[in-house]
């Protein structure tokens, strides 16, 4: 058993660890409107029924417990009054003389205030979370003569070092995005060495910018509604197989948990927000796959919704990085 160690007129310290807890507001920004929808009417048609049901059970009627949930009419028709009276749209009238009848009037009612409330926040809540961007389902991965710099692909012609491809496009089709920038960062744990226990680490990654060059970030000037944009994450190492254990210098032979982070930030044009965006990689769940991804096919002679390769945006071409392939010429 181990023993507490105190400086000399150190208090002791009473908090409880972990202290943790979870925000409403976030889980409704994170699901979509229809969802929301469907979850509030659910809870709402719920709840009626169990007030409709304790309504039933609790009346003062000479009629027999199966005689009151025999008529199903009945029931359903009290069920909707319930529910028109938890929405603010109707009042129940409970009997003069029934403590239970009372209370559950009182708990319609009171929820018939609260729920305009709680939609209304929802609706600013999803105003205000905005999520713009649509990411490709996996990280690919190809040789690093297959990134879309001319410069960079003509230098890695005759390499075998692979490069991070991660896709992403802006989803709403009457919003503007500028001074959109990318950062990537790599997550894992690693024993430390006094205490055996494992310990967080973040490193910065180089990501290519406008040139071609490895950079701190990559950053556009605006973002054209639905065009996909592309992060390339340089390995500086071959990939042979997944997952791979060595980028930019890092051997992560004796590293747990390693995951990829690629954070966007941009503002929009005319509300004058910033937004942000990222997505997790995990090297160990399948978030990775070799090979190059299927490009668009620009037309401009067709709406951006229109051109072709969107229904193979997760897919793969070849290329891959374990010696399939051909260089450029």
């Amino acid at each position: 058993m181990g023993r507490e160690v105190r400086w000399p007129g150190r208090p002791a310290d009473t908090r409880t660890h972990p202290r943790y807890r979870t925000s409403v507001r976030w889980w409704i920004a994170g699901r979509t409107v229809h969802a929301l929808l469907l979850m509030t009417l659910g809870a709402l048609a719920g709840l009626s029924v169990l007030v409709a049901t304790a309504w039933t059970l609790t009346e003062h009627s000479p009629r027999s417990m199966a005689d009151r949930f025999s008529n199903e009419e009945a029931l359903l028709d009290l069920s909707l009054t319930v529910l028109r009276a938890c929405v603010g749209t109707d009042n129940l009238e409970p009997e003069p003389d029934s403590t239970a009848h009372q209370m559950l009037a009182t708990v319609a009612s009171v929820t018939g205030a609260l729920v305009p409330a709680v939609l209304l926040g929802i609706v600013l809540i999803k105003m205000f979370a905005l999520r713009p961007f649509v990411w490709r389902r996996r990280a690919s991965i190809s040789h690093a003569w297959t990134a879309d710099f001319p410069g960079y692909s003509r230098t890695n012609a005759n390499s075998d070092d692979a490069i991070i491809a991660v896709r992403f496009y802006n989803r709403f089709d009457n919003l503007s995005v500028v001074d959109l920038r990318a950062r990537a960062h790599l997550r894992y744990l690693e024993r430390s060495p006094h205490d055996g226990s494992l310990v967080i680490y973040k490193q910065w990654l180089k990501v290519l910018d406008a040139q071609g060059e490895p950079a701190e970030e990559r950053s556009w000037l605006a973002v054209e509604r639905g065009a996909p944009f592309t992060v390339w994450i340089p390995v500086e190492a071959p990939v042979a197989e997944l997952p791979f254990r060595r980028i930019q210098g890092k051997d992560l032979e004796g590293s747990h948990g390693v995951k990829l982070l690629v954070r966007l930030t941009a503002r929009t044009v005319g509300l004058g927000t910033e937004v942000a965006d990222e997505r997790w990689f995990d090297l160990e769940a399948g978030d990775f796959e070799l090979g190059r991804f299927v490009p668009l096919q620009p037309d401009l002679d067709k709406d951006v919704w229109h051109w072709e390769g969107w229904t193979e945006f997760d897919g793969l071409t070849g290329s891959r990085p374990d010696g399939d392939g051909t260089g450029p010429a």
